[in-house]
Formats: structure tokens, sequence, C-alpha cells
């Protein structure tokens, strides 16, 4: 199967000398397309540094970035917002909705920037809050939701478009326990119907739901292996 991420020698590097800080210490990565990875660090590890490289946030020091078959190491900024705008569905910790949009507005937001004409980007918006499990709730603010129907929101803006790449970060970092276990059971059905999904976190029994668990420490990968029961 193609790969959808390649990340090779990557390094970020914060004061370059005598004081310097390697937050990526020479990672490489080759994500194919249809997995559904955890990458596991604790704070400090790089795994967030690894996240903005990935999620097109940042640039790399040195190294490459190839996603979905396009270098994108050393793009400008409007590149590279492109590429966000495009090529990855974002699902946050904090959910980043706006406050005065419905559901269904929140959704649509960034097919709006895509330059999506109205009518589709109703109906794509439609069906990505009904395969969350939000269909009955498409006219309703995020103040008059839970935070697992906020996340739920946040998941069916991401997939709207049907971007190559799902990066979600410590997606479930302010839900209780029940809503934490809807969340990764939708994402581990949007990897059943052919997303590719990047999940980063702290949380190793979240990073079960993934087929695929990369740990990094120190800014280094340290184990990636594959669940013997995925």
């Amino acid at each position: 199967m193609d790969a959808l991420i390649e990340v090779k020698e990557m390094y970020k590097i914060y004061n370059p000398g005598e004081n310097e800080v390697r937050a990526l210490d020479g990672v490489s990565l080759k994500v194919l397309k249809g997995e559904f990875v955890a990458i596991i660090g604790h704070s400090g590890s790089g795994k967030s540094t690894l996240m903005n490289m990935l999620g097109c946030l940042d640039v790399p020091t040195e190294g490459t970035y190839i996603l979905n078959g396009r270098d994108v190491s050393d793009l400008t900024d409007n590149e590279l917002s492109d590429v966000r705008n495009k090529s990855i569905g974002f699902i946050f910790q904090g959910f980043n909705l706006i406050p005065n949009l419905n559901a269904l507005e929140n959704v649509e937001l960034p097919l709006i920037y895509r330059g999506v004409d109205r009518s589709k980007r109703r109906l794509l918006a439609s069906e990505a809050l009904n395969k969350v499990g939000l269909g009955d709730r498409m006219k309703h603010k995020p103040s008059e939701m839970s935070g697992g129907q906020q996340q739920r929101v946040a998941i069916a803006r991401a997939i709207a478009a049907s971007p190559p790449l799902i990066l979600a970060d410590e997606p479930t970092g302010n839900l209780d326990s029940k809503s934490t276990r809807d969340i990764m059971n939708i994402l581990d059905e949007l990897n059943k119907q052919g997303n590719t999904i990047v999940l980063i976190t702290h949380d190793d029994s979240i990073a079960e739901t993934a087929r695929r668990v990369v740990r990094i420490m120190d800014g280094k990968i340290v184990e990636d292996f594959v669940r013997e029961d995925s």
C-alpha cells in the first residue's frame, strides 16, 4: 500500500549551538494509507512538535516530509495553509468550535474556505454529522451540547471534505470516560471505513485503540509496533 506520510531524518532544533534543544532528533516515520497510528509520549517527549510537523503547522530545521506524494518540508506559510486546508482534517483537545454557529455551520466552515458551493457543503456537512451520530443536533450551538457532542461536531468538521489525513491531537483530553469511549469508537469506525488517522496522545489506554503504536522519547522514536490483536 502507498505511503501517505513519509518523514525522513527530521530534526527540529531550538537555540542552535551550545544550549540547543533537539525537540526532534532524527525522526523517520512512514504511515501507509488506511493506517490508524497512535503517537504516544509524555510531556517534553517531542510528540507535540512532531504533530506540528505532520499537520504542516511548522517546518523542520532539517529533514524531509512528504505528505500524499508532495514534499512539504520547506513550503511558504501560504502554501502550508493550503495543504492544511485541503489535505488534513484536524481534531483538537479543545474542540475549537465557533460559539455563535450551530453544529451544521461549524462543520461547513472549512468547506467555505475550500470554495465548495453552498448546496454541496450543506450536504457534506449533514452527512458528516450523521456519521458521528448527531443528525438530530445539527441546529444546536456548542453551548447547547455536552463536551462529547462538541467533539463529535469537531470530528464531523474534520471528515466532511474527506481529507487524506485525519490528525487527532489529544482528542479526549477534556472528556469524561464515557465520552472518551464514544469518541474512540467513532475514530475506530472511521478507520475501518478507510480513513487514515494519526492520533497524538500521552495515554497508553487511548493509544490501544490504534492498530499501530509509535512511542517517542527525547525527540527520538524508541518503539514502533503493530498490536497483535489488531
